[in-house]
């Protein structure tokens, strides 16, 4: 199998999941505005999304996924079959009980989120009423993660990828035409968007059940008491119950990470919160296309060479995965780093953005670019512990982080405010990946195939030229002053990263570099 030509597909409509995401966005703000109806909105789209990563595609997709992928490997699909509806019974039963609840509790979940909301009582009750319509949202995202686990484990990694496209369509029609649509029924418009969140889950849902019904694994809970039990005792449930428990902390911990850290930032200059938000948003387009992209298609392929004991075959992917981040992470933090400032500008600089809020922005993104590597490395060597079935080790040194990433925003926010909070967590995300990549060779898990001295040598020759050109691109030509031509400042922006490409992979192959090696794995 060509791991490249699997990433590549993930990338690609991760990619366009991004991008429809970037466009439901733009598209709610310019419908709703800022109100106190879209905070309404946010918060209670916010919480279902916080369990979803608990339940769904975080906490249970680390631990369902190896353990669906030893039991295929050294025990047939038949089992694997059993295994599957077993642990749908339970999650179906879970959800059920969850999402009960939620509707029920949604008032105190949205005091929990934003007790500050009640300051406008319209905004609060509207919170509320949206909580409980979308509240279900999370079983059907929570199925979804069940069914793209069998499916990326079965190498079926196109639907998975692309069903978060359908959400973001969905939410896009219930802005422009449900809202409309609701308006002329004397509704409040927000509420469309709730509609547009509910269908997007049962679409996302019934795709992916229509895939795994083709290989014949589609799910099937069973809804008597003694199949819950029978469900609950089995032994590959339980394992995955297990491993959960450090799964849902390290979920937990990476969750409070974000809290403490916007808490900081509330206390800082206005405007700093939005900052660091327009930055994480670019922050995320690499590290989607390629730490997630290498995450998914890895960590099943890593947990069925483990499982089948095939060592050297563990090893040697987690060598390619590593020497992808290296070849494609490192020329990105670069830009990051040497060319922030024209990336933020063409994004962002329209209607009430500022130039003061552009360089704000840049700041924040220069703090990532620090990190990137690291950030995208992780996503490559998590897998190598959670394909052991050790999900303790990462969660172990992602509590040791959090701690330093504190420790670091106490002496770095007085000097770089806002842009402080972003570099503390790249300086983490390098500590991370790096303590990470030392217990798998301490392990013996990992070993280096030959020739990454030379490979580093040619990557960082070609960043050298690419570093050159970026910085002449950065300060050539006036990104901010154009912000009357858009589309002169999109086109100069997408013939300069064109260029890029070319120089970067033009001077890797006049090194001597042969980009052949990466085709198959």
């Amino acid at each position: 199998m060509s791991l490249l030509k699997s990433a590549s597909v993930v990338s690609l409509l991760t990619l366009l999941s991004r991008i429809t995401g970037l466009v439901r966005e733009l598209l709610i703000a310019s419908t709703f505005g800022a109100s106190s109806m879209t905070d309404a909105f946010n918060v209670a789209f916010r919480i279902p999304n916080l369990f979803r990563r608990f339940f769904g595609e975080g906490a249970f997709s680390q631990a369902f996924v190896p353990v669906l992928a030893a039991t295929k490997t050294q025990q047939g699909d038949a089992a694997t079959r059993v295994l599957v509806d077993r642990v749908a019974t339970v999650l179906a039963w879970t959800l059920l009980l969850l999402s009960v609840a939620g509707v029920l509790g949604a008032g105190g979940l949205v005091w929990v989120m934003a007790s500050g909301m009640q300051q406008d009582p319209r905004g609060y009750a509207a919170a509320v009423v949206l909580t409980r319509w979308m509240f279900p949202y999370i079983a059907f995202m929570s199925l979804v993660a069940l069914g793209a686990g069998v499916l990326n484990t079965y190498k079926r990694f196109a639907v998975p990828a692309a069903t978060p496209v359908l959400l973001n369509i969905c939410m896009i029609l219930a802005a422009w035409l449900g809202a409309p649509w609701f308006k002329t029924l004397g509704l409040e418009p927000i509420y469309a968007l709730a509609g547009g969140v509910l269908l997007g889950g049962v679409l996302q849902l019934a795709v992916q059940w229509l895939a795994l019904k083709r290989l014949g694994l589609h799910p099937r809970p069973a809804w008597r008491w003694p199949d819950l039990k029978q469900a609950w005792t089995d032994a590959g449930t339980r394992n995955i119950l297990k491993l959960m428990g450090p799964a849902l902390l390290g979920v937990g911990v990476a969750h409070l990470s974000m809290i403490i850290n916007t808490q900081i930032a509330s206390y800082l200059a206005p405007g700093s919160v939005s900052w660091i938000t327009y930055a994480d948003r670019l922050m995320e387009f690499p590290t989607a296309l390629l730490g997630v992209a290498m995450g998914v298609v890895l960590m099943p392929q890593l947990a069925m060479a483990r499982a089948s004991g095939d060592t050297a075959r563990y090893s040697a992917m987690l060598d390619w995965g590593l020497r992808l981040v290296v070849l494609l992470a490192v020329p990105c933090a670069l830009a990051l780093l040497v060319f922030p400032k024209p990336l933020v500008a063409v994004l962002y600089h329209y209607g009430a953005m500022t130039d003061f809020d552009v360089q704000q922005v840049t700041r924040a993104l220069m703090g990532w670019g620090v990190g990137l590597i690291g950030i995208v490395a992780i996503k490559v060597l998590a897998p190598g512990y959670f394909a052991s079935q050790d999900t303790k080790t990462p969660v172990k040194v992602a509590v040791v982080v959090l701690v330093l990433t504190q420790l670091l925003n106490f002496l770095l926010v007085p000097i770089f405010a806002h842009a402080a909070l972003t570099l503390s967590i790249g300086i983490g995300a390098m500590v991370n990946a790096l303590w990470l990549l030392l217990g798998l060779r301490q392990r013996g898990s990992y070993k280096p195939e030959p020739g990454w001295g030379l490979f580093v040598l040619q990557v960082l020759a070609a960043c050298v030229l690419l570093g050159l050109f970026l910085m002449w691109a950065n300060s050539h030509f006036a990104w901010t002053a154009l912000r009357g031509e858009s589309l002169k400042r999109i086109g100069l922006l997408a013939s300069i990263l064109v260029a890029s490409g070319l120089i970067y992979f033009a001077a890797l192959w006049a090194a001597g570099m042969k980009l052949r090696q990466f085709l198959r794995r």
